[in-house]
């Protein structure tokens, strides 16, 4: 399974993301939305589960709850914008992977067993950060996340 990871789309899905996206199984949208209409776009390639971020104030928003536990062929994940705000042991609770947002820095990192992943800004540029998704498969030994670059 291939899952697609974006975050903080600000209102602005574009097309290199949508090519980038392309054949996914699945789609995670760690928040900052921005439109309601960036969702419906996804869900045309694959089932999207999205969390609303700290832009997402809108009426439309209220759908998306700030947090999400899911399991995505043997893969327990935990959804958050902010990874500052992750106030528990996602080890302890037995998660492969957490996906936030927020900070527009892509990273990928493995600590104590899991692998913690921002997909980097997909939206507007903001300072000289990259503009980014991911990539994230099961393997063999876990879980592998790729940063898929979508301008230069």
């Amino acid at each position: 399974m291939r899952i697609g990871v974006i975050s903080d789309t600000h209102g602005l899905l574009r097309p290199e993301a949508l090519r980038a996206l392309a054949g996914v199984d699945h789609i995670l949208h760690g928040g900052d939305i921005g439109r309601e209409d960036i969702v419906t776009a996804l869900e045309e390639i694959a089932p999207v589960t999205a969390i609303r971020g700290n832009i997402d104030t809108a009426p439309w928003c209220r759908r998306f709850p700030e947090t999400r536990d899911i399991e995505l062929d043997r893969l327990r994940l935990h959804m958050r914008h902010d990874r500052k705000t992750l106030d528990f042991d996602p080890a302890a609770r037995g998660f492969d992977v957490v996906i936030s947002g927020h900070s527009h820095k892509p990273q990928i990192e493995r600590r104590g067993g899991v692998l913690y992943l921002n997909p980097g800004a997909a939206g507007p540029r903001r300072f000289k950060l990259p503009i980014t998704l991911a990539i994230l498969e099961p393997g063999p030994d876990g879980p592998i996340a790729e940063l898929v670059p979508l301008l230069d």
